[in-house]
């Protein structure tokens, strides 16, 4: 029934792959010609999932409750021919199978009705029409997925697939269609079966593993960026450890990866780990006995960077079995440790402060931000009496220029920490940290544990945070607790020294601080 012709079409001045074709392409076939038109373009792709439809009917008998299949053939013939679409089709491609492979809404409802008169049939007509109602609510781009996911490498596509979906609905034209965002809801929830903790693979990483593995940990990693392969090499060398998550389906190809460093305590600042090691660094490593690592000294794991490689198993969460599945691994490798914990970034916060900063000029602010005597401060060292001192902070913030002068680092510091900790601790989005690192943290049963001046003074790190970073502290015995404490009652358990920056803040804008 499907020829095979393999060929190669023109489109809108992209050559599209060649593609073995058959019963979907018969329409590309004879008029490749006129396919420079976006309607013609449109027309081409509708018929194509026509068909790919009538396929999938065609194996079910019609009935629509059975589980239709494509011969694997077929499939592949249908992802080479996605894939072969430009951005704008591929948006076209998307919106028909989203609306198109949608369920029988009269047929739900039929069923629905059939399992009211089934209860005085007995229970196994009652689990019948039950099945037959399940099968009916799982769309049919579900099933045509749960296809794809079955032929060589057919997972990896949907993953790249989901990339184009959900950077559609973060577009103005597309954010609010309904069929996309339950399209969206149908795939992550299939990806989140097929990366589940048990058929992921846990790897370490080492200077002696694959060339291309080790190209695209350095490529992949967003945290703190890294910077040549010298700066690689130290961060898989001695007291450190990279892990990375991979799937079976997916060879070769991180999913997740985790960098961590050992050391004998909890740091505090990035530039210890990642940057140009001091003399004072490099005489403790001497002291460790250079490249060979002394068990006795590894006490403390600072995880410093978690990276999801894979932008389409964004809402899929990997990052909290990764960490317990290392922790394991290293306690294994290392008896005497006892300490875990980030060295997070708080990306967000120079932004939210910014705003914060701006509602304040306007009057809309509620209480203060800045004690008079902090604005007095900043007023004497940028010598701009003509300016208000809040316009004259968010100027310098702006620029990052703040950091030139050390008298303005050290008169920052106690205000801008307060700061922090009121954006960390105090803002939410529907019950939970507004913060994303911090909420992932929180999620996993860490503790908001310590909030560091000058943590990260990259221009990334000035930029993301004023230079600030946090620990989230990972005590093993209380995670499944402060876990529950978090999801459940919307309770962040944090440190007396983030907790005593609160109420500093709270104290200074007129809040209440019986809920510390």
């Amino acid at each position: 029934m499907f020829s095979r012709t393999v060929h190669a079409i023109q489109a809108s001045g992209h050559v599209l792959q060649a593609t073995v074709c058959s019963k979907f392409f018969k329409p590309l076939m004879t008029c490749t010609s006129s396919l420079s038109s976006n309607s013609r373009q449109y027309e081409q792709i509708t018929q194509t999932l026509k068909e790919v439809k009538g396929a999938m009917a065609e194996t079910t008998g019609g009935v629509r409750e059975a589980a239709p299949s494509l011969p694997e053939s077929h499939t592949k013939e249908l992802c080479t021919f996605y894939n072969g679409l430009d951005e704008p089709a591929k948006y076209d491609f998307l919106t028909v199978l989203a609306k198109d492979f949608t369920v029988d809404h009269d047929s739900i409802i039929k069923a629905s009705e059939n399992i009211h008169s089934a209860q005085d049939k007995g229970e196994a007509a009652l689990l019948q029409a039950e099945s037959r109602l399940r099968q009916l609510l799982i769309p049919r781009y579900g099933q045509l997925f749960a296809q794809i996911g079955r032929v060589n490498g057919g997972v990896k596509f949907l993953v790249d697939l989901r990339v184009d979906l959900l950077t559609m609905l973060s577009s103005q034209s597309f954010h609010d269609d309904p069929h996309l965002k339950s399209m969206n809801s149908t795939l992550r929830e299939m990806l989140s079966h097929w990366f589940s903790a048990g058929l992921l693979n846990l790897e370490r990483i080492t200077w002696h593993s694959a060339c291309d593995i080790l190209q695209k940990i350095s490529e992949y990693e967003a945290v703190h960026p890294v910077r040549n392969w010298t700066d690689l090499k130290r961060r898989v060398g001695p007291y450190r450890r990279c892990f990375m998550f991979t799937h079976n389906s997916m060879p070769r190809e991180p999913v997740m990866v985790l960098h961590t460093a050992l050391t004998e305590d909890i740091s505090s600042s990035i530039q210890s780990i990642v940057r140009n090691r001091s003399q004072d660094e490099l005489e403790t490593v001497n002291d460790m006995n250079g490249s060979e690592e002394n068990p006795e000294k590894a006490t403390t794991a600072i995880f410093y960077s978690i990276t999801s490689t894979q932008k389409g198993l964004q809402g899929v969460d990997l990052g909290n079995y990764l960490i317990k599945q290392v922790v394991r691994e290293l306690i294994a490798e290392f008896p005497k440790m006892h300490q875990f914990s980030s060295l997070s970034p708080i990306p967000g916060f120079r932004e939210w402060l910014l705003g914060e900063i701006h509602k304040e000029l306007k009057g809309d602010h509620v209480g203060a931000l800045f004690t008079d005597s902090e604005m007095k401060s900043i007023m004497d060292i940028s010598n701009r009496d003509d300016m208000n001192p809040l316009e004259v902070l968010r100027r310098l913030l702006i620029t990052n220029d703040w950091v030139q002068s050390s008298r303005l680092i050290s008169m920052l510091e106690k205000p801008l920490m307060r700061l922090c900790a009121c954006y960390l601790y105090l803002e939410k989005r529907r019950g939970h940290a507004l913060n994303p690192v911090a909420n992932f943290h929180l999620r996993n049963g860490a503790v908001m544990w310590r909030i560091n001046w000058q943590g990260d003074i990259s221009p990334r790190g000035l930029t993301a945070s004023c230079g600030m970073m946090v620990n989230y502290r990972y005590f093993l015995d209380n995670t499944n607790y402060n876990s529950q404490e978090y999801l459940e009652k919307h309770h962040i358990i944090a440190s007396q020294q983030v907790l005593d920056l609160v109420t500093e803040y709270k104290n200074l804008s007129r809040l209440p601080t019986s809920n510390l």
